[in-house]
Parts: C-alpha cells; structure tokens; sequence
C-alpha cells in the first residue's frame, strides 16, 4: 500500500479532495523540521462525530458503484490513508462536530507488531504543540490530518518539496481558488502562512488567447464537456508571463488534453496516444470537464494521476485534435508564410521541390543583385559559394532548440545597425541609382516602412 506511486504533492492534493468534499473553505497546511518532521493540513470543513471518524479511517470505505454527491471528489474511500502511507508511518485525524472533539490513529509499526489492524485513540493533549493545532481547537468544525514520523523525504527536503506543492495545488486546484466552481463559496488554501494564487494553464484572461466553442459529449445520461484553447505567441506576451504558462514542463510537453473531475484537475499534458506531441501544435491546450459518475469510462487511477478513456470517448476527442490543431499551428505556420508574402522582398525564400523543403537566399533580392553587378566573374563565383555555404549550414537544430526554449531572447533584428544602413543609402544616391531601384529597396525587409532615410540620404546629397 505503501508504494503505489504517490509523490508528495499528489499525496497533499488526495487529502485535500476530503477537505473540498467536506465544504472546507479554508485549508491551511504547515510542514516543519523540528523536533520531528511534521506535516499537517487544517480545514474548516464539517467534520466528523466519532463514529464518522472511525467509518473514515477505515481502509476502502466505499463502494466505487455507489452514487455520490456531485462535489464528491473521492471514489474508494482509499485516499485518505494510501496517500497519508505513501508519506510518514502514523496518520492521526482529530475532528471537531457540533462541539465535539474525536481523534483517531493508525501507526503502521503498532500494526506490524499487533499483526493486526487495530486503531489506536491517543491522547488529545499529546498533540497540543503541534502546528495549527491552536487554529483547530478555536474553529467551530473541521479536520487536522496530521502525518509522523515521515520517512519519505528529510528535513533538508521540506523547502523544494513545499515549492513543488505551492505550483501543484495552484494548479489542480485553480478552479475552486477562483470562486468558478457553481454552488460554491471562495475557498482559500494556505501553505505555512502564505496564500496560494490560482494558476489557470489556459491563460483566459489574455486577449491573445483564443477560447474556441465548448462541444458537450453525450455519455452515461450525462455530459462530457470539452473546449479547446490555443495560447498566446510568445511576441505578444511579456518574458515572464511566457515563462509562467510553459509550466515546469515546458510548453511541449504541456500541450494536449486537461481532465477535470468535478472541476477539480487530475491529468494533464497528454494526448492518451492519440496524437504525437509537435513542436507545431506546443500552444494548444483542450480542457475536458466530466462529472463524477464517469470514472469507469475515462480509467481513472486510485491516485487520479493517470486515465484512459474508452474507445467510444477517444473517437470524439480524435476528431476534435484534428479540428484543434489545425487552428494551433496557425501562430507558427502563419508566421511562416510571410517567407512567402509578395508585398514584401525577402532576404530569405521558402521553396518546396519534390517533396523537399529548403530556405533559400533570394537571388533576385536588389541588395543582392547591386553587389553581383559590381563584381567580375571570379568574385561572383566566390559569392555564389557564399551563399550557398549559408543555405546549406543554416543551423536549423539550434535555431529550434533556442525557439522552443529562449524564444523572446532570439532577436536576430539587433544585427542591424541603422547608421551603416543609412551609409549604405547614401552611397547609392551618390551613384545615382534608378528610381525603380529605390522602391524596390523600400519592399525589403531592411528598409521597408523607413522612409525617413531616404529623405535623410537626399537631404545629405544636396
């Protein structure tokens, strides 16, 4: 029981559903070194009578076919104890009810000496100097979850392990902490002290963002709901708010399906083997919400870290990747098009031969032409190397590597340096260039939209 797979964070998060079950508001959770390692998590929920205490410290206190309440975020009745296991060797829950005070314990080295699953009533008092324990006694109702003698990670661990908690719980939990769950008041969580803000990983309030139309699936007399978002492009957002979105995993690895139960995130960043992760497709993120009735369709885990809807599901969700990722490519393959915008005289062309793709300097570019007249044969035969040396080493690999991971720090357009293009202008008046020539160099990428300079090169001239 011990090692089905639970991190710290995912355990945190399985104890808090009950929390949310119990229509807590407030979850306040402290974890502290001294003179133990000691974990604890305070809601004031409704909490539990004696006798609802011992039904909830029972191992696998549910039928999983039972009807629940709809804001029932747990299914076996497991979660609770196989997290609080996965962590520290002695769960202890005190909860208060209508003024009453009940506490319970299992201490699995009691167990495996008893060799028998006998739940222990400490003493109240022995738990006076424990952190929120003050907070729980001044409360009308609520539960202290308290894990001892932790053996899953040391005292140096608790800073990195409480960072990892504050990103999860944002996440998972961003629905609640943003007061959109229907019927429910605010609700607040709060880590050693320090509130948690809400993350949304689909950036709603961006005007970039693009919110595309909800599609409601039918299945099991009620509703699967689904709606795709496609994420700002990193030019329209700030470094740090890119940063934020990308997640600890990056925005690839972050692409795909998000599945909410009861408005409460179990899985995300995942395409279930339905469409293979593309550098093309990293800003699409599709939010699917499913009511608590449907965990048999969808294979949902004890840890609600892994699922695999059935088939009958999965032809639905193909049809809208394929509709969704269409519309995702378009920030990068529209970009990608204006290789090809005639409005513009390019330095760099894209050309497609038998089903080859390359980048090609553009050999009709003026600039480039300019400097073929001038030269003799020799010298042009020197520059057609050149160029094709640059074509063919162009370092596709890092250019990608830098976009996916740096992409607001790659700015190729501090290369250019105005007072030589200037210098350059001037120089083509002096010899007296064409008026055609000047405006096709007002087409080019380095002096299109700047014609101040070549009122600036006149002035100069005269």
């Amino acid at each position: 029981m011990r090692d089905i797979g639970y991190s710290f964070e995912v355990a945190v998060a399985d104890v808090l559903d009950n929390s949310i079950t119990a229509q807590a508001q407030n979850v306040r959770i402290a974890c502290v070194p001294r003179p133990d390692t000691t974990f604890t998590l305070l809601d004031d929920g409704i909490g539990m009578s004696n006798i609802e205490l011992i039904n909830a410290m029972r191992l696998a206190t549910k039928d999983p076919e039972d009807p629940r309440e709809s804001t029932d975020l747990g299914k076996f009745g497991l979660g609770l104890k196989t997290a609080s296991f996965s962590q520290a060797m002695d769960l202890t829950v005190i909860s208060k009810k209508d003024g009453r005070i009940s506490i319970k314990q299992w201490d699995l080295q009691f167990i495996s000496k008893k060799n028998e699953w006998l739940l222990i009533t400490p003493e109240l008092e022995s738990y006076q100097n424990l952190p929120l324990y003050d907070e729980f006694i001044k409360q009308e109702s609520g539960t202290l979850v308290v894990w001892g003698k932790i053996d899953s990670f040391s005292e140096m661990d608790i800073p990195n392990k409480l960072e990892n908690l504050r990103e999860h719980l944002s996440l998972v939990f961003h629905c609640f902490l943003e007061g959109s769950v229907p019927g429910r008041k605010s609700f607040n969580i709060f880590i050693n002290g320090q509130q948690l803000e809400p993350f949304n990983p689909f950036n709603p309030k961006h005007p970039a963002t693009q919110e595309l139309m909800t599609e409601k699936i039918k299945y099991l007399d009620s509703e699967i709901k689904v709606q795709p978002f496609i994420l700002p492009h990193h030019s329209k957002m700030s470094q740090q708010e890119y940063e934020k979105y990308s997640t600890r995993n990056g925005y690839t690895k972050s692409q795909g399906f998000y599945l909410y139960r009861a408005h409460r995130l179990l899985i995300y960043g995942t395409w279930w083997g339905m469409h293979r992760i593309n550098d093309a497709h990293k800003l699409v993120r599709v939010k699917i919400d499913i009511p608590n009735n449907q965990d048999s369709a969808w294979g949902i885990d004890i840890k609600k870290s892994k699922a695999s809807p059935i088939m009958e599901i999965r032809n639905n969700l193909r049809r809208i990747i394929s509709q969704v990722t269409v519309k995702g490519s378009r920030p990068y393959t529209g970009r990608g098009k204006k290789i090809e915008d005639k409005t513009t005289i390019r330095f760099w062309e894209l050309i497609s031969d038998n089903n080859n793709i390359k980048f090609s300097i553009n050999k009709n570019h003026p600039m480039v032409k300019d400097l073929e007249s001038k030269l003799n044969e020799e010298q042009n035969n020197l520059l057609h190397v050149i160029l094709m040396g640059i074509e063919s080493y162009l370092p596709l690999d890092a250019i990608i590597a830098q976009l996916n991971s740096n992409p607001l720090k790659v700015n190729q357009e501090t290369s250019i340096n105005e007072e030589d293009i200037k210098m350059l202008l001037e120089q083509w008046r002096s010899a007296g260039v064409s008026e055609e020539f000047i405006k096709d160099l007002l087409k080019t990428e380095v002096y299109k939209n700047k014609e101040a300079f070549f009122d600036y090169a006149e002035n100069t001239r005269e």
